[in-house]
């Protein structure tokens, strides 16, 4: 569809699939031991990221995935500000998480420093795995970076290759950064 966004179905969470293997791929040398992993059962109560969080122990984590791109007939700005093309969107808060202000600010200044554009998101009804992350074992400091996507949950959804390339070199800046903000 044009020069950079692309239509397919279950785009929640590929995209956020994608988006790790693409930092992985980015990833220099680093002062930290990263790891990648893969859930289930997210829409149905963050089973898999619970599990994974309890055998993993993170000292801190980031989800990818997606959100809702309010750029479309018939969902006010009020509702979500999040449009495609624009970056990847961080949340500050959603239904069950507060994003831990370290976590938001490395990450703020990460797509600052790297002059990634960034879009903010705040108040959503849903959530991602890092609100199940951040309440396991002792609590683990989370934040989400999203790729906005349009008509997510229905047989066919679009999103911007731009906004996936965006929201892994973020990711990847990040982390070789984790030692300066930590």
């Amino acid at each position: 569809m044009g020069k950079d966004a692309v239509i397919g179905k279950a785009f929640d969470n590929r995209a956020g699939c994608i988006t790790m293997v693409e930092t992985l791929k980015l990833l220099k040398q680093t002062e930290c031991t990263v790891c990648a992993v893969g859930t289930v059962q997210e829409e149905v109560g963050l089973r898999g990221a619970a599990a994974a969080a309890f055998g993993v122990d993170p000292d801190l984590a980031l989800a990818l995935d997606v959100t809702i791109a309010g750029d479309v007939p018939g969902v006010r700005e009020f509702d979500t500000s999040v449009k495609m093309g624009k970056g990847p969107a961080l949340t500050i808060s959603d239904s069950g998480l507060i994003t831990h202000p370290k976590v938001l600010r490395w990450l703020l200044d990460t797509a600052e420093e790297e002059k990634i554009p960034f879009q903010l998101e705040s108040g959503l009804l849903g959530s991602t795995d890092a609100a199940r992350i951040s309440i396991t074992r002792q609590g683990i400091p989370c934040g989400t970076v999203s790729i906005p996507t349009r008509y997510i949950h229905s047989p066919v959804g679009m999103l911007s290759l731009k906004d996936i390339e965006a929201s892994a070199k973020l990711t990847a800046a990040a982390i070789q950064t984790i030692t300066k903000h930590f």
